[in-house]
């Protein structure tokens, strides 16, 4: 989407970035919002249990915690007020005894409507599970509770966005609209166990978050301890792309192969379900329009597109995957545009130009604008390019484009961009996690990620080295009004800061964050066309 260059706002940026080296820390949080109301608490230090009424099970105050000591039924406590909606349910939580009932387990329940219809997040002795009603699966990690140990649990449900953590780490999420108000609660199916600090606020996100890092601005917090150590497998969809029915691309179509841009061109248009295996690299200089329900995928490490826009647009659910394709010198607009269109998947590309003095040579690598929804950009290289990934099409197009706009960046590697990787307008939750951006330093205005017009960003357990300004959000940028951005176990090395502001939205799904520490090394070895 071609976007006039950004008026330089030099000095008001630098100011920003001044004031901000001169703050004694910060603190990094994620999805709690501000001085959040606490609706309800209870330590249990006062010897009763007055205000709760329990459901099954064997319920007493005992040295100062909430016991159920039975472990042959479902048991449950509530508290509160029915007409709570956003809230987040923590509790300190201690197993004892796990039954043998396939609905065991022992946690926090928000949103109870009756002892039969809540949501919960519960341990079980192999798993944490976020349920709706006692039975009913939304969301399930491996997790190994042991008897005996205290685990802090945070519910929290926001709209139909439904997350779970332990010990301040966001392990589960879920979408489900069944309930949309309810009390506070704590449940023990089959399980025996207590219960501690309970605490409710009407914070969007953990109220125990994972554990806030004060540290100076010109260095980023450790990596938490929530993140594992390896990349997810290849060929997955994680993120936005996999959500309200994901996305399968050309899946239960024919394959077909093509050799010449014409040929490209005319079975990305066709109708239906296909899958297109690009052959060689295919130069041209018109559009190609995809249509519904394609993958388009490179065969091996040399093929794809060059001189091309690969143009989705005007499709709910659009239903595209391109894959494994090299993409180059797409001169004056976009290399994949984005136009109001949902599901879309963009994975293991590898795309390049060359950074020239006019921005205005190149448009955006990867733009997504006019509403579009639930995408996934994930394992690709951009490399030497000006206007990386613009998210949402203009300041004035709020109308359009609040409420949508969810993308997930993972694993990339943004390589000597100068900008946009992504910025982002009105969009929540952009998820920017596991990228790796190196040498964004092409000149004092370069920079990785930007959230203004009151977008919500997430920009978790990246590293960045050699980038002159990480991240833009209070300090807006170029004309538009500030954004809301938070950021966690970032890795910054000879790099300008991330500015952070205000809160956002936990995304709504599963997934697992690499420590800071390995995403280099992974993303280096598995990004980028020919290593799918």
């Amino acid at each position: 989407m071609q976007e006039a260059h950004p008026a330089r706002r030099r000095g008001r940026l630098l100011a920003a970035a001044a004031a901000a080296t001169v703050a004694v820390a910060f603190i990094v949080t994620l999805g709690a919002t501000a001085n959040a109301a606490t609706l309800f608490s209870d330590d249990f230090n006062d010897g009763n249990a007055n205000g709760w009424s329990t459901s099954g099970g064997t319920w007493a105050v005992s040295s100062g915690a909430y016991t159920q000591s039975g472990a042959s039924a479902g048991a449950k406590s509530l508290a509160g007020t029915a007409s709570w909606s956003t809230v987040t349910v923590s509790a300190k939580v201690r197993p004892t005894t796990f039954g043998s009932s396939g609905s065991r387990g022992i946690g926090v329940a928000a949103r109870a409507q009756s002892t039969s219809n809540f949501y919960a997040l519960v341990l079980t002795s192999t798993a944490v599970q976020l349920r709706k009603g006692a039975t009913t699966t939304l969301a399930s990690a491996p997790f190994t509770a042991t008897t005996g140990t205290t685990y802090t649990l945070s519910l929290s449900a926001t709209g139909s966005a439904l997350s779970g953590s332990v010990n301040g780490v966001q392990v589960v999420a879920a979408s489900d609209g069944s309930y949309a108000t309810g009390r506070a609660g704590l449940v023990a199916g089959y399980t025996a166990g207590s219960f501690d600090d309970v605490v409710v606020t009407d914070a969007a996100g953990p109220s125990q978050p994972s554990p806030s890092v004060s540290v100076p601005p010109s260095r980023s917090p450790s990596a938490s301890p929530s993140t594992s150590t390896g990349p997810p497998q290849p060929g997955t969809v994680i993120g936005w792309a996999a959500q309200a029915g994901g996305t399968s691309g050309g899946a239960g179509g024919p394959t077909v192969t093509v050799s010449t841009w014409a040929d490209l061109r005319t079975q990305a248009q066709a109708a239906g379900a296909r899958t297109i295996l690009v052959n060689g690299m295919l130069s041209g200089s018109g559009t190609v329009e995809i249509s519904a329900n394609k993958t388009i995928r490179g065969v091996g490490s040399g093929s794809g597109v060059s001189g091309t826009t690969l143009n989705i647009e005007d499709m709910q659910p659009a239903n595209v995957i391109i894959q494994n394709l090299n993409i180059r010198g797409v001169l004056g607009t976009d290399a994949i545009q984005i136009e109001n269109a949902t599901h879309i998947w963009i994975d293991h590309n590898t795309m390049s130009s060359t950074i020239e003095d006019d921005p205005d040579v190149y448009d955006g690598m990867i733009d997504i604008t006019h509403a579009g929804d639930y995408v996934t950009v994930s394992w690709n290289v951009v490399r030497a390019h000006w206007k990386t990934s613009l998210v949402g099409h203009s300041d004035g197009n709020a109308g359009e484009d609040v409420g949508h706009l969810r993308v997930t960046y993972h694993h990339n590697w943004f390589d000597q961009t100068f900008e946009r990787s992504p910025r982002v307008r009105f969009g929540e939750t952009v998820h920017v996690y596991n990228n790796y951006y190196s040498n964004i330093n092409h000149n004092a205005d370069s920079y990785a990620v930007a959230s203004t017009m009151n977008a919500g960003v997430l920009v978790e357990a990246n590293v960045f080295e050699n980038v002159q300004q990480a991240c833009w959000s209070a300090s807006g940028y170029a004309d538009s009004d500030p954004g809301r951005l938070v950021a966690r176990d970032n890795s910054l090395t000879n790099s300008g800061p991330c500015e952070t502001n205000g809160s956002v939205a936990a995304p709504p799904y599963a997934y697992t964050a690499q420590s800071a520490g390995t995403v280099k090394a992974s993303v280096t070895a598995g990004a980028g066309a020919g290593k799918l």
